[in-house]
């Protein structure tokens, strides 16, 4: 039996951007249908973007009531304000109480204004870290992500982050499969390594200078070996201590948090595409034992692998005693952000 089709909307503010205005389209409707995606506006039919053209929106604001997730694209920094008009306060207080929230770059602005971001983690483009902060205190910013998920309430940086977050969320509903065949169809990496603090605008480096990808991609090859700090440092021909900084600098991660990431990665591909057992894929992939793939995956995602499996693949594998399944439309999975601590065992800090 097919699960139902997912609802989601997107509100066009004035100001939008047209390119990110259109990201929840691009991924969610390259899914075969999993999800249906409307786009809705709060007075009237025309939406000026911030290019130099306007768009016409076929829905008001009433299709919010009845979205599953409801996704706020960035407009222009021009018409940022701390107080929600009466207008979009109305049509927020009109969602439903299990309403997932996305916000892109600007679009966080929005969600902090109404206090829905009170107490929460979450990120915005990092141009604009200090003048949410001033504004909103009580969010806990993290402006060093591509996107933060707390649950019910995402938020994401600048422009592509758009992309991520919504692959993210396909993933999170339906798998790591049909998050890379979303990719593909968009012509898109699954996921992008470390944060936005990449990003940030630093002194231009020296051309001359050796960079870490190509020890990223040798990693990537033989992560299933014992990869530590040292053999890292030496493929890139560099000391330990500038090659994590320029690892650092060039991912926003230092390189045993990446490679943990990437492992858990693979791990959930394996759990889904084959039927080798935890400590199959622990030997694979780099983890000393299944033990601690369990305790990363369970870090990463709060669940068991069986658990895991079970959801996204629909193995036999029988669930523990005390451990329910995951249901398969509003999964929850934390994320680690970029302060979150890691048992990393076989991995260089």
């Amino acid at each position: 039996m097919s699960s139902p089709v997912h609802h989601v909307a997107v509100l066009a503010l004035d100001g939008v951007y047209p390119f990110e205005l259109g990201i929840p389209s691009r991924v969610f409707g390259a899914a075969d249908g999993r999800y249906e995606v409307r786009t809705c506006a709060l007075d009237g039919p025309s939406v000026r973007t911030n290019a130099d053209f306007s768009v016409t929106v076929d829905h008001g604001p009433e299709l919010l009531t009845d979205a599953d997730t409801v996704v706020i694209p960035p407009f222009d920094t021009a018409r940022i304000t701390r107080h929600p008009s009466p207008t979009l306060r109305a049509a927020l207080d009109s969602l439903r109480p299990d309403t997932r929230l996305v916000s892109i770059c600007t679009g966080a602005f929005v969600l902090a204004s109404t206090g829905l971001l009170n107490d929460r983690p979450a990120t915005t483009h990092w141009a604009l870290t200090d003048t949410f902060r001033t504004w909103f205190p009580r969010v806990r910013l993290d402006p060093d992500v591509l996107f933060v998920d707390d649950g019910d309430v995402l938020t994401s940086a600048g422009a592509a982050s758009g992309v991520d977050v919504c692959l993210h969320l396909v993933r999170r509903d339906h798998g790591t499969r049909v998050a890379n065949h979303v990719a593909r169809v968009c012509v898109v990496p699954p996921w992008r390594d470390g944060g936005q603090a990449q990003y940030i605008e630093h002194p231009v480096p020296d051309p001359d200078r050796t960079g870490t990808a190509p020890t990223r991609q040798w990693a990537l090859e033989h992560l299933a070996e014992p990869l530590s700090l040292a053999d890292l440092a030496a493929h890139a021909r560099m000391s330990r201590r500038t090659f994590v900084r320029r690892f650092n600098e060039e991912v926003g991660l230092s390189p045993g948090r990446w490679l943990t990431a990437q492992r858990v990665e693979r791990a959930r591909h394996l759990l889904e595409s084959t039927d080798l057992t935890v400590d199959e894929i622990a030997g694979r992939i780099g983890f000393a034992t299944g033990t601690s793939l369990r305790q990363h995956l369970r870090t990463a995602l709060g669940v068991s692998p069986i658990t895991y499996r079970r959801t996204f693949r629909g193995a036999p594998d029988p669930v523990p005693s005390g451990e329910p399944p995951i249901p398969t439309r509003a999964i929850g999975f934390p994320i680690p952000t970029s302060r979150t601590s890691l048992d990393i065992r076989r991995t260089p800090s």
